[in-house]
């Protein structure tokens, strides 16, 4: 839109509506001086109708900057969790454990027929995908930015329409993007943001039907969760583990502790200064500092003329 503009080829003067959705993801996402740029150009007479689920300090100020006698309406505060989201949360070793939870769930449990599963990042999503794959073959499905425009949209009808169980994504559809009959919602990964966790967690139990968010957490990962419960004022329920649950001791590169931020190696022992054996300085070491060169060099000319001296009386 920008390049229409200042080419000539668009022209906003007539524009009497602004709407932008998902405007704090708009400003995280860098675009905020081209959505500056863009409203520079309209026409000051118009309607600005902005949607978030998430009002954070930045949209704030756009407002403040951009618009005046604004009218805020408010749907559900801010955090609150949707009554017909069943959330639990099991806490897990590593990414081998979390795998072989998911499988074991997916396997066992009959209700989850339309899952959609988020992972921290599109490696992780790949990773995932080829591990689940040979279980679930094309019932799975993934999602994410790497991947081209017609993939993703394929991959999303498919999971619409209900030709694949499972949808890997990364937080790309987060938002935006209305998935019918999603019954659960799985967090791979913990969010490090807890307004991510409500955008994740909102896929599911839409149109007054019931939906379940399951989230993994390792121990790293108690920390993001302890912030979530705190934005939402409610406690996620703890889940035991199955008792048929392979617990993996292998971790991933990215799980393996920073061996440079422990003390690993021994200190060097500290020597008894009033211990140790006592020798005689060498000669050339009982030599006594004269000072500097240029002192030095005067008290062997006065040496040498003594000297001198010395042999004219002899």
């Amino acid at each position: 839109m920008i390049d229409l503009t200042l080419t000539g080829v668009l022209r906003l003067t007539s524009v009497q509506k602004l709407v932008i959705d998902e405007v704090d993801e708009m400003l995280n996402l860098g675009f905020r001086s081209q959505l500056v740029q863009v409203m520079e150009l309209l026409p000051e007479n118009r309607q600005n109708i902005m949607f978030s689920a998430t009002l954070t300090q930045d949209v704030e100020n756009l407002i403040n900057d951009f618009f005046f006698d604004t009218q805020k309406i408010v749907v559900a505060l801010h955090g609150t969790p949707l009554k017909n989201i069943i959330q639990k949360v099991y806490f897990t070793q590593n990414f081998n454990t979390k795998v072989n939870l998911l499988k074991l769930l997916l396997q066992t449990d009959t209700q989850m027929s339309k899952v959609l599963i988020f992972c921290g990042s599109k490696k992780t999503a790949d990773r995932l995908h080829s591990l689940l794959t040979p279980d679930f073959g094309e019932n799975c499905g993934i999602i994410h930015s790497n991947k081209s425009q017609n993939f993703r949209f394929n991959s999303v009808r498919k999971f619409n329409e209900g030709e694949i169980r499972l949808l890997i994504a990364s937080d790309i559809v987060a938002r935006g993007l209305d998935i019918s009959d999603v019954t659960h919602v799985l967090n791979f990964d913990t969010p490090d943001l807890p307004e991510d966790y409500i955008h994740r967690i909102g896929r599911t139990g839409r149109a007054d039907k019931i939906g379940t968010a399951v989230t993994f957490a390792n121990e790293a990962e108690k920390l993001y969760l302890s912030e979530i419960e705190k934005l939402m004022k409610i406690l996620i329920p703890i889940e035991e583990l199955p008792d048929n649950l392979k617990i993996s001791e292998i971790y991933t590169s990215e799980e393996k502790p920073n061996l440079y931020d422990k003390e690993y190696l021994t200190k060097p022992k500290q020597q008894n200064l009033n211990s140790g054996a006592f020798h005689e300085k060498k000669e050339k070491n009982k030599k006594v500092n004269s000072g500097s060169p240029s002192k030095k060099g005067k008290t062997a000319d006065f040496l040498k003329k003594a000297k001198q001296k010395a042999r004219k009386r002899r």
